[in-house]
């Protein structure tokens, strides 16, 4: 690494506060984003040390009161990225493929604080192997299109590496049920694969009848929000695990669960909610 970790922190601040405060919630923001990104840095390096690739994948985690203000303008998001890939790079720090910074929410953290949470690339995917996957850029291309089907009724297209699934407005999937908490769960992709997580719901997230925290998705797998079914189905999925066709749960404790058969609309025009 050609710099210190502080330059890094002084480097991030500056840009940011130069390109990017008039998108952020309010004043202060720019120095503890910058310092919360370097902190993931620091945590980044001492896990994979300065000889390995780092993990490249970094969660800007807010309070879900808050996540609505960070996500009014792309841009935030969008120039948050060149701005982190930009400074990284200047400090000669190496990753697999180009970092990307994701936004999410969780109730535990402050209304006026953020963490960032480093992600491996691997085990993120699954914590299964799968024989032949290199690490690749996100990228949600046709030859991963993935839905869900809502209730049985609505379609919505998964087209964004982070889906917030839930009761308020500002999430990405609106689910009008009085039993989906506000912000119940969060569908998030990488190398291939569709991941969904529980954001501490009430209800609970179950997939084909288990109740699970963080589950990698395989098309027909039934989703139950507190009861509410969605069924997810993509059109050329990945190999499952093991070359098998069999579904497994994204947590080793969890136990094995099947899969459910779908048989995709034949209609073209998927309406979203």
């Amino acid at each position: 690494m050609s710099v210190s970790l502080n330059d890094i922190e002084k480097r991030l601040e500056s840009l940011i506060e130069v390109h990017l405060v008039k998108y952020l919630p309010g004043p202060f923001w720019h120095v503890r984003l910058a310092h919360r990104l370097t902190e993931a840095l620091k945590a980044n390096l001492a896990t994979q040390g300065l000889e390995a690739p780092l993990a490249n994948q970094f969660e800007i985690v807010v309070h879900p009161s808050t996540l609505s203000q960070w996500q009014k303008d792309a841009r935030l998001m969008e120039g948050l990225t060149k701005i982190f890939r930009l400074a990284t790079n200047e400090a000669g720090l190496r990753f697999e493929v180009a970092p990307s910074l994701s936004l999410s929410a969780d109730p535990n953290i402050s209304v006026e604080d953020l963490e960032v949470r480093v992600n491996n690339a691997e085990a993120i995917a699954e914590t299964q192997n799968v024989d032949g996957d290199e690490p690749q850029q996100e990228d949600l291309s046709l030859s991963h299109a993935a839905f869900l089907i809502i209730g049985g009724t609505k379609v919505h297209t998964l087209q964004q590496v982070v889906t917030n699934v839930g009761r308020r407005l500002d999430n990405h999937v609106v689910v009008d049920d009085p039993r989906v908490s506000r912000y119940h769960a969060q569908i998030r992709y990488s190398r291939g694969r569709f991941i969904i997580f529980d954001l501490n719901s009430t209800g609970g997230t179950y997939v084909n009848g288990q109740r699970s925290t963080q589950s990698v998705l395989y098309p027909g797998d039934v989703i139950s929000l507190a009861g509410l079914p969605i069924i997810f189905g993509q059109d050329n999925p990945p190999p499952s695990i093991g070359h098998t066709g069999s579904t497994a749960p994204f947590s080793a404790s969890s136990s094995e669960r099947s899969t459910a058969v779908l048989t995709p609309p034949n209609d073209n025009t998927k309406p979203t909610l």
